[in-house]
């Protein structure tokens, strides 16, 4: 199956270029702040428009700077190493999730300082609509033709022009899509609706981004500077992923077990 020809320029005003993959970005935004507004309205929510507008602005932050650093941190040391302001130069790309992670849980640290609410209290509320942005951040990969998967025969398997191999590969983006995106907001939506215990959530989305990433790397060509890291089938993404499916099943665990101690009677 031939790639789709699609522009990654979705717009064009003289010198000005707008990228599909920025759009993705916005769009993500938009659509947790919008459902954030919204869940904020509900009564008892103890939410406010504010506070959701806020915490979208750190959290955007948040993703920006972590994820920039992370890309250097885990995927581009060497490069980063050899010149120590390119880790500034965004125009050229690279992006990490887990730094992007690891920048929104500062951000939520911030946040909780300026509120006073609590750090679970905030993680809670906002993680359920995470998963808006990675989405749409998985079909900025597609339009952009990056981060293909591995070569193979299935009837659906696409040649991108990027590829300098020019072979079929997993259109792993979209699987990324549908696991990271569609199931896992279904999925914490869905648990998110009835009031949980503290960390719950945010547990919850641990493991259940941990297992997609992790699944979705079986069928993603790995970063061709790092390569596979043991036995022909290890990745970056899988060690980085594996950690926050024990994290989060943990905390899921302490969540509970601390409820458990708040009903039990002397």
């Amino acid at each position: 199956m031939q790639y789709p020809d699609i522009d990654p320029v979705a717009l064009s005003l003289g010198p000005i270029q707008i990228y599909w993959y920025g759009i993705t970005y916005l769009v993500g935004l938009a659509g947790a702040w919008g459902l954030g507004v919204w869940r904020a309205r509900r009564p008892g929510s103890g939410w406010t428009s504010e506070q959701v507008g806020d915490l979208i602005f750190y959290g955007a932050v948040g993703v920006i700077v972590g994820g920039r650093l992370g890309y250097g941190l885990f995927y581009g040391l060497d490069q980063w190493s050899e010149d120590l302001l390119w880790v500034f130069k965004l125009q050229e790309g690279g992006m990490a999730f887990h730094g992007g992670m690891l920048g929104v849980l500062t951000a939520f640290w911030y946040f909780k300082r300026k509120t006073g609410k609590g750090y679970f209290e905030t993680a809670d509320f906002i993680v359920p609509m995470v998963p808006i942005g990675l989405g749409a951040g998985r079909l900025g990969n597609f339009i952009n033709a990056e981060l293909w998967g591995r070569p193979s025969d299935v009837s659906w398997a696409m040649v991108f022009p990027t590829d300098p191999q020019q072979l079929a590969r997993h259109p792993s983006q979209l699987y990324q899509f549908m696991l990271e995106g569609v199931l896992l907001f279904v999925l914490l939506w869905w648990f998110s609706r009835r009031p949980r215990p503290p960390a719950a959530v945010t547990g919850l989305f641990g493991v259940g981004y941990g297992v997609a990433r992790i699944a979705a790397e079986f069928f993603r060509e790995p970063d061709a500077h790092i390569g596979y890291l043991a036995g022909g089938w290890l990745t970056m993404g899988m060690v980085l992923s594996l950690p926050m499916v024990f994290i989060g099943a943990a905390m899921m665990v302490w969540g509970y077990r601390q409820a458990d101690k708040g009903n039990a009677k002397p």
